[in-house]
């Protein structure tokens, strides 16, 4: 993990990058299912799925949400934290076996009305399976210090 400092100021819209990968496994839906207690059959009993449209069990949304999220957390920005995420939508599934990677895009710049020191950064994370489709996206807010004023 590297850090690296970036102001407000130095975000440039549209700017983007792209996650390595992950495979999601077997063992990744068991110990979400225990970390979380989310043992509904659509994650667990394959049985039943395959008697469902999906045909075989889907991964939990919050586990593709986390794992995307973790594959983007490779550069520490010390003037900036998460405020939080915004519009989080499930687009399509994720099977075990699955190799997801996550695509980050500034969307947005704005003030940030409590903090004038600081302004909100949205960027766009858009989950991506191995075959180039979107199965999660979702808006990750930044609160993100402005350039020191230089006197």
């Amino acid at each position: 993990m590297m850090e690296q400092i970036q102001y407000f100021e130095d975000y440039e819209i549209g700017a983007s990058r792209i996650t390595s990968g992950r495979t999601i496994t077997e063992t990744d839906f068991v110990v979400h299912a225990g970390h979380t207690g989310d043992f509904f059959p659509h994650h667990m009993d394959a049985e039943f799925m395959k008697t469902t449209p999906f045909g075989q069990r889907i991964a939990h949304g919050t586990l593709v949400f986390s794992v995307g999220v973790g594959l983007t957390a490779t550069i520490v920005n010390p003037v900036a934290f998460s405020y939080g995420y915004d519009r989080l939508r499930f687009i399509k599934p994720v099977f075990i076996g699955d190799t997801i990677r996550t695509r980050t895009t500034i969307a947005a710049k704005e003030d940030d009305p409590k903090r004038p020191g600081s302004g909100r950064v949205i960027e766009r994370c858009e989950v991506i399976n191995q075959r180039g489709e979107v199965v999660l996206a979702a808006d990750h807010i930044y609160i993100v210090e402005r350039k020191p004023v230089q006197s």
